[in-house]
């Protein structure tokens, strides 16, 4: 395998790690959206967890990306 077909395949491995970050944001979503109809007096205090998650999976999704990019482009 030469260096430039291991390098394009690194960087489709990395974006997997992208797609798997939307799954991640819809996840912390979906838990929130349950704990809030299950107790909605307690929903107000823990939206602030929701943006943390949001952030954190959103974080990982750029990463992966920025791992990506540096693949194809400059490595």
């Amino acid at each position: 395998m030469d260096a430039e077909a291991a390098k394009l395949l690194g960087a489709g491995l990395a974006a997997i790690g992208a797609g798997l970050a939307s799954l991640g944001v819809g996840n912390v979503f979906a838990s929130f959206l349950e704990g809030a109809l299950r107790n909605p007096g307690a929903a107000d205090g823990q939206q602030g967890r929701l943006f943390i998650g949001f952030a954190a999976a959103e974080l990982l999704g750029l990463l992966a990306f920025v791992i990506a990019m540096i693949l194809v482009f400059v490595a």
